[in-house]
């Protein structure tokens, strides 16, 4: 008796400490794009992308092979971990921070929530998945979205046609290194291994990048760029992906519901924070988005079944 008791009791635990965890997973996540707003107000965006993935990346080798004492990546796994750091974070976060120049905190958190659907898209094109009507409906509901979110802001100067076609290439970029990284074999290679020395050596692959475009006048090391790159290295590449990896690990398809949550987080947090404005379209968006990501996620959730 008493043990029936406690089953439920410990269930119970167990759903409510994963409700907090997707929680915290998608407001830490929804805050990089203001956290990338805030510190482009001290650098230039590629600045602020190495130092960010140099302290994420020393501090997750650190604690896997000083701490935790795993093995490194043998000769084959460099050169996967080389592809996926620079799709990864060369390209898809390079990217990102360059947009988040020309677009708005809550718009840049809108797209990121549409990688799912980009994914599916991608997997049918490369993997030759076959691509059913849902998808194509989800697609053309979450560009529907991002389209009248970012209607008032192309108006008022909060975003450009630009900086949206950067933004949604690098939606791509993402999509791709996900889609990669989820065909190799990594031989039990642990995930902060992998998560670290893709970070650091995406930031290799960025840094002529960097050198290339690098202004002394444009860049100050003030407390902004400090906060903003440190809650960007550690509470997103470290805390967001691990929280996220977590919820993967429990359920993946429930754990991509999570991303719903995101853009609603990005719009609240631009708002308070930095001031952005939320109108009808906004919500509209969010609404047409969200709509096409439980389209794409529930197709999806049929087709495992």
């Amino acid at each position: 008796m008493i043990k029936e008791k406690v089953s439920p009791i410990l269930g119970k635990f167990k759903e409510l400490k994963i409700i907090f965890i997707g929680i915290i997973f998608s407001f830490l996540w929804a805050s990089a794009s203001t956290a990338t707003k805030i510190g482009l107000h001290s650098a230039q965006p590629f600045v602020i992308s190495i130092f960010r993935f140099l302290i994420a990346g020393c501090i997750m080798l650190l604690i896997s092979h000083l701490i935790m004492a795993k093995r490194l990546p043998q000769r084959k796994e460099w050169i996967q971990i080389s592809i996926y750091g620079l799709l990864n974070i060369t390209f898809y976060l390079g990217l990102y921070v360059l947009a988040m120049q020309k677009v708005s905190a809550g718009l840049g958190s809108l797209a990121v929530a549409t990688n799912p659907v980009f994914i599916v898209l991608i997997s049918a094109v490369w993997l030759s998945h076959k691509i059913d009507f849902k998808n194509i409906i989800s697609l053309l509901l979450c560009l529907t979205g991002v389209f009248f979110a970012a209607y008032p802001l192309l108006q008022s100067s909060f975003a450009t046609p630009s900086g949206i076609l950067i933004l949604l290439v690098s939606m791509i970029a993402y999509s791709l290194g996900t889609i990669y990284y989820s065909r190799q074999e990594w031989n039990d290679l642990h995930i902060l291994t992998i998560n670290g020395w893709q970070t650091i050596i995406g930031a290799v692959f960025l840094f002529p990048v960097l050198v290339l475009t690098y202004k002394s006048d444009q860049n100050n090391l003030d407390l902004n760029f400090w906060l903003s790159t440190f809650w960007l290295a550690i509470a997103v590449s470290i805390g967001a992906i691990q929280l996220w990896l977590y919820l993967l690990k429990i359920n993946p398809i429930k754990a991509s519901y999570w991303l719903f949550l995101c853009p609603i987080f990005g719009f609240l947090i631009a708002y308070l924070v930095v001031e952005e404005p939320l109108t009808f379209y906004t919500f509209l968006g969010v609404v047409f988005v969200i709509l096409g990501l439980y389209i794409s996620l529930s197709s999806k959730k049929i087709k495992e079944k």
